[in-house]
């Protein structure tokens, strides 16, 4: 048994099963591909394609082997850096693969790469649980279980002709079917918990999206990325779009170049304000981060259950948000927002690095001198300027050391960063208390679902200034000089219309899908599981009706796997299973067929010891043997009927 298994084990592969086995591991490699950096994952698809063709005859030397090895792992780490975290285990994990099939010649060099296969698309779903990467995943699996069948074929010596692509579907289609009212049951029932068992990795490259630190010209790659970074659901009034500020980090320190938020603040209460009579009730759908700040529309009544508010109103959980969340918010415009100004809190934000931005400084020394103690007059007039002489631009150069000097009289031009960065020095170079604020601006409509999606080119930075009686204000200068980039919405500027407008039509579509899938499967959470049959009058499930609900469930699929098996394992002629029924009900009175015992030579020597059914049971083996030997004589339903009733 032995030299056998050693001998099927060391047999070589022929053309058409290699074929299915890089095929196999393509399809799995491809799910993981596409969630890695793009010049990456372009680089170990080809790599993979190329050892694949080199390695089609024989594998590769071992020294060979072991260069594009070392070569893989230099090239993962040079894009994703020393830092190990789950893209940087997830791109080795594919570049692994794609070396794989340079030692792949046996059948069971073959199992061994669709085993190993195998792990790419669930280390995909470690970056992405959207339903393209779901497909894809779902498509290896069966491709792997198709791949595994064949070579199960070939290792039996059972193929004598080739199996077509349909009989295979059909024929791993009855697995899959046979496990999925468990795996449903698994889904739906078992009881989840309302935070992981374990933590996941942290990611080594950063997603894109807001930070706590923001440095003027270091969002071109975030302004450039039309990916949403939140859905929203309108309940009643919905804001216009030029009221559609998306409130994130709130920046206070500034260090002459970059502008961050100071940790100890988020930890401090919320300070008061007066809330205005408009009020918005909306949902949030916030895609994964990896970090724990939310966004909310300008300004929060309260804080959502789980959530914390801090002192300037940034929005954060309780843990990192590495997957899709939903939160019930609403929001008001403020008539108030703290109109007493705390002393820590007035030097905070009138802090300026020393030696920095001398022309800045005087300009607003000579307003704060013109305008006396109106700190209005000084904001208008600022903004007035702006109107006046600057313009709106992706295309900046590198800031020197004095970058707000540079902005405000040679340059001129620059995006959100720039103007807010700017504005907030100038403002506090005149005595005017002010912070960065960023997030996101507007939004577009889903004609579709009737939401709104704000994408990660929608990130936005403006300046908050503290005047006295009204507290904090915001002032965006960025909307001054360019109204357009930061209001209109996709439509706007589409007009609906033509080419791009139908393009848009399908991306909405898809948008609308993309929604679907978070809130049947990706958004189904503990809270959801336990309210899902409030429609049959319950309102809560608790652990233990889940537990037991998940029993009985699991136990009728368990049921109906037995039964499958069982069904798949019986004779498929009914005549021959019928006569085979007939044989076991004489059998269990001690009166059975020999397996070499022909059925009449069976039936006459039941005859001979139970004289009283014999003519029956001779007449019934001689129709058996006309029907099942002699052409079919006879109606066969009939036989089939006869037979299940006899009995001895």
């Amino acid at each position: 048994m032995s030299s056998r298994t050693d001998a099927a084990a060391s047999s070589v592969l022929d053309a058409g099963s290699r074929i299915w086995v890089l095929a196999t591991a393509g399809l799995c490699l491809a799910a993981l591909l596409l969630q890695l950096p793009g010049m990456l994952g372009w680089s170990i698809a080809a790599a993979a394609a190329l050892i694949a063709a080199l390695s089609w005859r024989r594998p590769l030397h071992a020294v060979l082997r072991l260069l594009l090895a070392l070569a893989m792992l230099a090239a993962v780490l040079t894009v994703m850096g020393m830092r190990f975290g789950r893209d940087t285990g997830c791109a080795l994990l594919a570049a692994m693969l794609a070396i794989k099939p340079a030692e792949t010649g046996s059948l069971r060099d073959a199992r061994s790469l669709i085993g190993f296969a195998l792990f790419a698309p669930f280390a995909a779903f470690l970056l992405d649980q959207g339903p393209l990467t779901m497909v894809i995943g779902l498509l290896g699996v069966l491709s792997a279980l198709m791949t595994l069948q064949r070579l199960a074929e070939l290792e039996g010596g059972v193929e004598t002709a080739p199996v077509r692509l349909p009989q295979r579907l059909s024929a791993v289609g009855r697995l899959v079917a046979l496990g999925l009212p468990l795996m449903l049951a698994a889904f739906w029932l078992f009881p989840r918990f309302p935070s992981p068992l374990w933590g996941v990795p942290e990611r080594a490259l950063a997603k894109p999206g807001l930070s706590d630190s923001m440095t003027p010209g270091g969002w071109l790659d975030l302004m450039a990325d039309d990916n949403p970074a939140l859905r929203v659901q309108f309940f009643g009034a919905t804001p216009r779009p030029e009221q559609m500020y998306w409130r994130g980090p709130v920046l206070w320190d500034f260090d002459g170049r970059s502008w961050t938020q100071p940790q100890w603040m988020s930890g401090l209460p919320a300070e008061p304000v007066t809330a205005g009579e408009t009020v918005w009730d909306y949902q949030v759908e916030l895609e994964p981060t990896d970090r724990r700040q939310l966004v909310a529309l300008e300004l929060l009544r309260t804080a959502p259950d789980d959530t914390r508010l801090s002192l300037d109103y940034g929005l954060y959980a309780p843990r990192a948000l590495n997957s899709l969340t939903r939160w019930r918010m609403q929001s008001s415009p403020p008539r108030q927002f703290e109109p007493q100004l705390r002393q820590m809190l007035r030097q905070r934000a009138l802090a300026l690095p020393a030696g920095y931005n001398p022309r800045t400084l005087a300009l607003a020394a000579q307003w704060r001198r013109e305008a006396g103690r109106n700190d209005e007059r000084i904001v208008e007039r600022a903004l007035d300027w702006v109107r006046a002489e600057f313009g709106y631009t992706l295309d900046t150069p590198l800031p020197g050391r004095h970058s707000v000097d540079e902005f405000l009289f040679e340059q001129k031009n620059g995006y959100c960063e720039h103007f807010s960065s700017a504005f907030v020095v100038l403002m506090r170079a005149a005595g005017i208390p002010s912070r960065v604020v960023t997030g996101y601006v507007g939004g577009y409509r889903n004609p579709f679902g009737d939401y709104w999606v704000v994408r990660n080119m929608d990130a936005h930075a403006w300046a908050e200034v503290w005047l006295p009686q009204r507290g904090w204000v915001r002032v965006d200068p960025t909307a001054a000089v360019a109204p357009e980039r930061i209001y209109d919405t996709l439509e706007d500027r589409l007009g609906g219309g033509g080419v791009a407008g139908r393009l848009m039509q399908v991306g909405d579509f898809g948008d609308w899908l993309r929604r679907g899938w978070n809130d049947l499967v990706l958004g189904f959470d503990a809270s959801r599981q336990e309210r899902m049959l409030a429609g049959f009058g319950i309102d809560r499930l608790s652990g233990q009706r889940l537990s037991l609900l998940f029993a009985l469930v699991a136990a009728l699929a368990l049921a109906w796997m037995g039964w499958w098996l069982a069904r798949s394992e019986r004779e498929r002629d009914p005549l021959l299973r019928a006569w085979h029924r007939l044989t076991a009900r004489y059998a269990r009175r001690g009166l059975g067929r020999e397996a070499h015992e022909p059925a009449l030579a069976w039936a006459q020597r039941i005859a001979a010891a139970a004289p009283e059914r014999a003519g029956e049971l001779v007449s019934l083996s001689q129709r058996f043997v006309g029907a099942r030997y002699a052409g079919g004589v006879g109606d066969r339903t009939a036989l089939i009927r006869d037979l299940r009733r006899h009995r001895p």
